[in-house]
């Protein structure tokens, strides 16, 4: 398969696949088994980031510094968007991030901002996996696989906001979908762009090592605190521990059908 193949694969099993798997998990579970999710997908970021794309992004840079500012940029960046809600990674049905907070039905005021902010969302985690899968395959299906797996819980999440917000089941289903095909835009967008622009993949991991590490540490791991009894950190850390086992299984095979 080509690079771009694997590109536009990668986003619509990213974007789309996620959506359908969330939109079944909503409607079959309840909202408190959400929070097992998050600490898998805690494990698989924390896992991506520092087995996978920092050793990969330092090895491409020539400018180590350059690449650690452009990281502690991307945390700065994330943190300021988040501030003005147009990056919102909420996993629980009502949170601080929702303007005003929601009531029974808000005549879709929050499914308007989930679905503005997760359609940007969604294009630049598009070109971010298109710069793993530009510096390299295995690299690429490493993010992939860990954008999808914060990607399900932040969809089950955004899908009950809609409900909740008044939508239908069908109508929010179709909006998370429409919202998922910007990842797939973004993927393709930049393939193209950096085909040319070589020198801008090592920045834009730098970039996508600030997502997740936001994302997990900023987002994620404070939402786990709110449960400290024994047997929910017995849990949290063993589903941490399964993501990021998983990331260095993968990559572990990755390698090996990489190698000559």
């Amino acid at each position: 398969m080509t690079t771009l193949g694997w590109i536009i694969a990668a986003t619509i099993a990213g974007g789309v696949l996620s959506v359908a798997a969330a939109a079944a998990f909503a409607l079959n579970t309840r909202a408190s088994q959400v929070p097992f999710l998050i600490s898998y997908a805690v494990g698989a970021l924390l896992g991506a980031v520092f087995l996978e794309l920092l050793p990969q992004a330092f090895g491409m840079s020539d400018n180590l510094e350059a690449l650690a500012g452009v990281i502690l940029g991307g945390l700065l960046l994330f943190f300021v968007l988040e501030k003005l809600v147009l990056w919102r990674h909420c996993h629980q049905e009502q949170c601080e991030g929702h303007v005003p907070p929601m009531i029974a039905n808000d005549h879709g005021r929050s499914g308007a901002v989930i679905i503005i902010g997760d359609t940007f969302h969604n294009f630049v985690d598009g070109v971010l996996i298109a710069a793993a899968f530009l510096a390299n395959h295995h690299l690429g299906v490493v993010t992939a696989l860990a954008i999808i797996a914060h990607e399900i819980p932040q969809e089950v999440s955004d899908f009950l906001i809609l409900l909740h917000s008044g939508y239908s089941k069908t109508r929010a289903l179709l909006l998370n979908m429409l919202s998922s095909a910007a990842m797939v835009a973004g993927g393709v967008i930049a393939y193209f762009a950096l085909q040319t622009m070589e020198q801008w993949i090592a920045p834009l991991l730098g970039v996508a090592i600030a997502s997740m590490l936001y994302v997990a540490v900023a987002d994620l791991i404070p939402g786990l605190h709110r449960r400290p009894e024994l047997q929910a950190t017995v849990q949290q850390v063993a589903l941490i521990a399964l993501g990021v086992g998983a990331i260095w299984l993968v990559g572990g095979l990755a390698h090996s059908h990489a190698a000559p």
